[in-house]
């Protein structure tokens, strides 16, 4: 699975591969490999990840346009 919309995000805040790294406490190559899809996302990251973006897991996983969160 590649993950257009974690790059996109990232991008739109105008953050670095590094940076989210950071965040996540991973490798930028780690999180690299994540955006290409050559790993798989962990669930924990993805929940990270849409909290920190404030959007649904769903909207990270192309599963739907709708960004909002079901909190």
């Amino acid at each position: 699975m590649h993950y257009k919309r974690i790059r996109d995000l990232r991008e739109d805040m105008d953050l670095t591969q590094k940076q989210m790294g950071e965040i996540l406490f991973c490798s930028q190559r780690v999180y690299s490999n994540y955006e290409r899809g050559d790993l798989d996302v962990p669930t924990e990251i993805l929940i990270k990840l849409a909290d920190f973006y404030n959007v649904s897991v769903d909207y990270i996983l192309n599963r739907t346009d709708n960004k909002k969160t079901n909190k």
